[in-house]
């Protein structure tokens, strides 16, 4: 064996003797309590055969051959039914995330960042040549702290509106004021409260009214819209700047001309009459009025479409997640180093299709193991 396969198969083995070792699964035929598709779009968007008749690819950059007036006009359609002058289309939140965190802060910058902000925030954060700190999570006080020491010459706080690891949501209008008290550019991935929270689905940060004051929103597609990709949301400033230096959009080959399609139609799903997301949230209440029924379990404190139960330790997690799957509820452990060591939880996505029986199913078994 080579030198670098010993290498990599000790590494492997060690981490499946620390109980962090990572697999893919396939789908099963149970119920659904792991994915994003938090309203069902993904079950519901069907694109006809007329489709078809794009290319398969875009053939390259947006830069290059891979633009199209058609993309240009759902980026202007998106972006005024959030609130925005403009937006950018990348293909995926993480290309968003580590694109615009990457270019936008610059030397002698400021970038202040929630301690529990995604992956791909931390990877374009860790690009930047700003100046960074993280911030205690929902710590308005210490966020303040750290604004009030530096003197740069611009300021960046990068946060999540709901955080995909908690399921909690951000304290906007206080670091919005913030962000106002110093002269900070606000930056919120929206990725887990577009579709369930606001008006229409149009995120935490319409429902709350702050949308003219925040600098730039990330809106994920893969979440409850059930498709594929992100956009900027901002001024047609930061949109142009983005073109000319997010690395992820610049060298990119552009998301055929079906992806784009998809999200159309979602956007219409979320125009539509119909539409409503009050069902999910009738389930996340009965979830929480069951969990108050259950003691001997820790909850982290949520109103979103993601419950988290806290069970420490990476192998206890995946042996009551094993439990729970047995039993036909598709749930997932979430282990350390995802979460902080003895922080480990059962990561619990509601959707508009559950049903009570269903999620009453959840704490029949949890008795039964706790």
């Amino acid at each position: 064996m080579k030198a670098i396969e010993q290498h990599l198969s000790l590494i492997l083995n060690q981490r499946k003797e620390q109980s962090l070792f990572r697999t893919l699964r396939s789908k099963e035929n149970l119920v659904d309590f792991c994915s994003n598709d938090y309203l069902g779009f993904s079950k519901k968007i069907k694109l006809n055969s007329e489709y078809l008749i794009f290319p398969s690819g875009a053939t390259g950059s947006r830069l290059l051959a891979g633009n199209t007036q058609f993309i240009e006009d759902l980026e202007q359609e998106i972006a005024d039914f959030h609130g925005a002058e403009a937006g950018l289309i990348f293909n995926s939140g993480y290309d968003a995330n580590v694109g615009i965190l990457s270019c936008l802060p610059q030397k002698n910058d400021l970038l202040l960042t929630d301690e529990l902000i995604h992956a791909s925030m931390i990877d374009g954060a860790r690009l930047s040549y700003a100046t960074r700190y993280k911030f205690r999570h929902n710590d308005t006080e210490d966020l303040e702290k750290k604004l009030s020491l530096e003197n740069p010459n611009h300021s960046y706080v990068a946060i999540e509106s709901v955080y995909s690891m908690d399921g909690d949501t951000a304290k906007l209008t206080e670091i919005v004021n913030l962000c106002e008290k110093y002269g900070a550019n606000l930056i919120v991935d929206e990725a887990h409260a577009t579709g369930v929270f606001g008006k229409d689905g149009k995120g935490l940060v319409n429902e709350l009214q702050l949308q003219h004051k925040v600098f730039a929103r990330i809106i994920t597609f893969g979440k409850a819209l059930g498709c594929h990709g992100a956009i900027i949301l901002g001024s047609k400033n930061l949109r142009d700047y983005l073109i000319n230096f997010a690395r992820s959009f610049i060298y990119s080959t552009a998301a055929p001309q079906h992806t784009h399609q998809s999200v159309k139609q979602a956007y219409q799903l979320l125009k539509s009459p119909d539409f409503s997301n009050e069902r999910l949230h009738q389930l996340v209440r009965f979830f929480k009025k069951q969990a108050q029924c259950i003691s001997g379990l820790t909850f982290i404190e949520s109103h979103s479409a993601i419950q988290c139960i806290i069970i420490s330790g990476n192998e206890h997690c995946r042996l009551v997640a094993h439990q729970l799957q047995k039993k036909g509820l598709d749930i997932r452990p979430i282990v350390s180093p995802t979460v902080p060591k003895g922080k480990e939880r059962l990561r619990i996505c509601l959707h508009s299709y559950n049903t009570e029986e269903e999620i009453s199913q959840i704490f029949e078994v949890l008795k039964t193991l706790i």
